[in-house]
C-alpha cells in the first residue's frame, strides 16, 4: 500500500508546532523595566512592565497576588521575560516559605529547557533557604554556608571566570542572606559579561567572561514555594555588537 507522506506528517506537524506554542504562552506582567536615561537622567516615566512567557512549567506555578508574585516550585522548570537583556541592573526582593528551598533568577539564558534538568543556558543567580545545606549534606558532610549566599555560577554549558571561586561557581566573600519567610533584596549589575551581586545592601559576590552577554531573563522554580516582589530593570548602554556572545532570539 502506497503511504501518502504528506498526510501523515502535516498532522504531525502541527500537533508539534501546536504544543511549541502553548509552551511559549504569554503569562503575565510583573515587574517594571526603565531605560538608565528614565532613571537617572530625566526621572520621567513609570517604566514599561516586563511580560513573562511560558517555558516549560505549568500556568497555575505561578499566582500574581497584588505586588507579589507566588512561586509554587513544580513543576521544576522556567518563565522567561518577553524580551532579550544586555547590559542592565536587576532589582528583586525574593523570599522562601520552606525551610531548604531552592530557586534562582537566570541572567543572559537561552530560555531553552534542558530535557532532563528541565533548566535553561544562562548564567544563575542563586536563592537558596539557609537550611538548604543541612538537607543536602554530601557524604555526611554539610555543604559550604556560602553556598546557599547568591552562588553564580553558569548552567547548560555557558562559561565565566569566578572572582571567588568554589570550582567554577563564584560565591560570596560574607554570608548576607535571611532564612525563612524573611525578604532579601538583591542587585544584579550585568555589563558585558560581568556580573556582580549585592545582597541586602553590600556587594560581595562577582563573576566575569561569560561567553553569554545578552539573553533572556528567566524566573526559576524549583520544587519549593516562595516569593518574588519588587523586580525592577534599569536597562544600560549597549556593548560593542558580538554576535557569538547573543543568544538565539525565541
Amino acid at each position: 500500500m502506497k503511504i501518502n507522506l504528506t498526510a501523515v506528517l502535516i498532522p504531525i506537524l502541527c500537533i508539534v508546532l501546536t504544543g511549541m506554542v502553548k509552551a511559549q504562552n504569554k503569562l503575565f506582567e510583573f515587574g517594571t523595566e526603565k531605560s538608565f536615561e528614565q532613571q537617572l537622567i530625566n526621572g520621567k516615566g513609570k517604566g514599561r512592565p516586563i511580560q513573562w512567557v511560558q517555558v516549560n512549567t505549568h500556568d497555575s506555578t505561578w499566582v500574581k497576588k497584588g505586588k507579589v508574585l507566588v512561586n509554587k516550585g513544580n513543576p521544576i522548570g522556567v518563565i522567561r521575560s518577553e524580551k532579550m537583556y544586555e547590559n542592565f541592573i536587576m532589582h528583586v526582593e525574593w523570599r522562601h516559605l520552606e525551610k531548604g528551598g531552592n530557586s534562582g533568577v537566570f541572567v543572559w539564558s537561552d530560555a531553552t529547557a534542558d530535557p532532563k534538568s528541565r533548566l535553561p543556558m544562562g548564567m544563575e543567580v542563586q536563592m537558596l533557604e539557609l537550611d538548604w545545606v543541612n538537607q543536602h549534606a554530601v557524604d555526611g558532610k554539610q555543604q559550604p554556608i556560602a553556598y546557599v549566599h547568591g552562588e553564580l555560577f553558569c548552567a547548560g554549558g555557558m562559561t565565566a571566570s569566578p572572582d571567588n571561586p568554589r570550582g567554577e561557581r563564584s560565591k560570596s566573600v560574607e554570608n548576607r542572606c535571611l532564612g525563612v519567610g524573611q525578604w532579601n533584596k538583591y542587585t544584579v549589575v550585568c555589563i558585558d559579561g560581568t556580573v556582580k551581586l549585592a545582597i541586602n545592601g553590600k556587594f560581595v559576590n562577582s563573576i566575569r567572561l561569560a561567553s553569554k552577554r545578552k539573553g533572556y531573563l528567566c524566573l526559576e522554580a524549583e520544587g519549593a514555594l516562595m516569593e518574588f516582589k519588587n523586580f525592577q530593570i534599569i536597562e544600560l548602554e549597549p556593548g560593542v555588537d558580538r554576535p557569538e556572545f547573543v543568544v538565539k532570539e525565541l
